[in-house]
């Protein structure tokens, strides 16, 4: 396969700008994580106090040591729960990702309960959901580490309490298709949160801090009068003994994940996939420099092709079509020995290129090769010459082969993301498998000058037509307020704090983390499922 060579000046000026300005991003979402870690790891001295493990330290126990752990959707909420960004605290109140244990890739939650006693918040409903139906696709085994407060009544909103039930819903799902539903309970999981443990097909609950129960002593008593403890009505050894909720009665938390960890070894989930052996070649230049080649300014010119050079086995890339419409960019290449098809843009989608993708899409599915979009484009190419080459025929072909791809796609956006170039690129409204973004990338429906100077524009005819006058000065104050709102959206953070992708990840790290779930999409097209016909069938 051909190689790639690289045209980038590591000690250029241009280079130097864009390290420096990719590096003062990458540390604001690193502050970002661990701001959300420093809030838990504050609850540490009344954690210990109570004989217990913080929710990370949990996680730790759980995982196969030195293994990795694909954490997903860390900035999820990100200035939804304070609109100032130096007071806000991502992660929606779980932890999630993807994980080893006992030699399994499983879904693992864990609720954060050292942040607000892991109460629910809104954007944490749609991460738990988002983890739900990952799980689902690629036939992950689904780990959660319970405790959480509930709702919060002082907060409480209809909506969250309706789509919060969905996800008990897709725990009845998983475990019918045939995959397992693990429930370990360290602490409270009262109220609508006991049908976690009740919609699980195995329960772990720690002696003297696990709590389940649809009404707490407080609710019980002013619902009906009946007076008893919480022991009574919801501890672990009574589920243990009596009520039959849980399967393995545990002594404290490291017990629990102990105990987990055998289950997980037991349900020889591996068996039906073959030993890995594959050999390949690191790319031949550096990770690093990925940080001076990704633009924070999208207006200025880059070459796909030095983006692919770093992320692909010995920097090989098999061009396909390198001469028909070379603004759009397609190729056979491989990641850590897994053959991918990769599509990506070094400009506007032009008829041409919609044409070559959609060709190459079908010869992907042919030979039953993963698609990878990395996205790098203003959108459709606009115009005359572009209307009348048949623009919107070719651009909806390609629409319509990548949504009905049969292989994996996995999308990441490296710059500009902008209208319907998000949705030709595999954007998360398509159903990737897996969608990352830079902490550069830019995802709107144009970009905010464009859009600024579209309404300058009709806002100019307007005020024609009424007064034969244009006033300039409300003009610029449109022109203004426009930017900063197409500005204040449409950032890597803010999409990531919305869940409109997996997560921000730093651009060196962009090889690792397609290795990982190009491995994960490869499993789950190698597993054969047994469904069943219901959930659960307890006592």
């Amino acid at each position: 396969m051909p190689a790639l060579d690289s045209r980038i000046v590591p000690h250029g000026d241009a280079y130097r700008q864009n390290h420096a300005a990719l590096t003062e991003l990458v540390d604001q979402l690193r502050t970002l994580e661990a701001r959300t870690r420093d809030k838990s790891e504050a609850s540490r001295a009344r954690f210990e106090q109570r004989g217990q493990l913080l929710p990370r330290d949990r996680l730790g126990r759980l995982l196969d040591t030195g293994a990795p752990f694909l954490e997903l959707s860390t900035l999820a909420g990100f200035c939804l729960d304070h609109a100032d960004p130096a007071r806000s605290i991502p992660g929606g109140g779980f932890i999630a990702g993807i994980g080893w244990v006992s030699g399994v890739r499983a879904m693992i939650i864990v609720d954060d309960a050292g942040i607000d006693a892991g109460a629910v918040q809104p954007m944490g409903i749609e991460k738990f959901q988002r983890a739900q139906a990952v799980a689902l696709e690629q036939k992950l085994p689904f780990i959660h580490l319970v405790e959480s407060a509930g709702a919060n009544l002082l907060t409480y909103r209809v909506e969250t309490f309706i789509h919060g039930g969905s996800g008990f819903y897709w725990l009845a799902r998983l475990s019918a298709a045939g995959i397992p539903v693990i429930s370990v309970v360290h602490g409270s999981s009262t109220a609508g949160g006991a049908y976690m443990p009740g919609l699980s097909d195995y329960v772990v609950m720690v002696r003297d801090r696990a709590r389940a129960f649809l009404a707490g002593p407080p609710l019980l008593k002013a619902a009906t009068g009946e007076i008893a403890t919480e022991e009574e009505l919801g501890g672990a050894e009574m589920h243990a003994t009596t009520s039959g909720l849980a399967e393995y009665l545990a002594e404290d938390d490291a017990d629990a994940l102990r105990i987990t960890r055998e289950l997980v070894a037991a349900l020889d989930w591996n068996r039906d996939l073959p030993p890995s052996q594959r050999t390949y070649a690191a790319p031949r230049f550096d990770a690093e420099e990925l940080l001076g080649i990704a633009l924070p300014d999208h207006r200025k010119p880059l070459d796909m092709r030095e983006v692919i050079a770093r992320i692909v086995d010995g920097s090989d890339f098999l061009e396909f079509k390198p001469d028909y419409g070379p603004a759009t960019i397609a190729g056979h290449a491989a990641i850590c020995g897994m053959h991918v098809g990769i599509i990506t843009n070094n400009g506007p989608l032009d008829p041409a290129g919609a044409t070559k993708v959609v060709h190459f899409i079908q010869a992907c599915c042919q030979s039953d090769t993963p698609l990878l979009y990395l996205q790098n484009t203003t959108g459709f190419i606009v115009g005359k010459a572009s209307e009348q080459a048949g623009m919107i025929k070719h651009g909806s072909k390609m629409i319509q082969a990548m949504s009905n791809a049969t292989v994996p796609r996995i999308t990441v956006h490296c710059g500009a993301s902008f209208g319907a170039g998000n949705y030709g690129m595999s954007g998360r409204g398509f159903f990737p498998d897996f969608c990352f973004s830079w902490p550069n990338a830019k995802t709107a429906v144009m970009g905010a000058e464009q859009a600024a100077g579209t309404m300058a524009t009709v806002m100019a005819a307007g005020m024609m037509r009424k007064t034969q006058t244009v006033d300039h000065e409300a003009i610029e104050a449109m022109r203004t307020k426009v930017i900063d709102t197409f500005e204040r959206q449409s950032g890597a953070f803010t999409i990531s704090g919305r869940l409109l992708d997996d997560g921000v990840i730093d651009p060196r790290d962009t090889r690792k983390v397609l290795a990982c779930v190009l491995a994960v999409c490869d499993e789950a097209r190698r597993r054969t499922l047994h469904p069943v016909q219901f959930g659960v069938a307890r006592p």
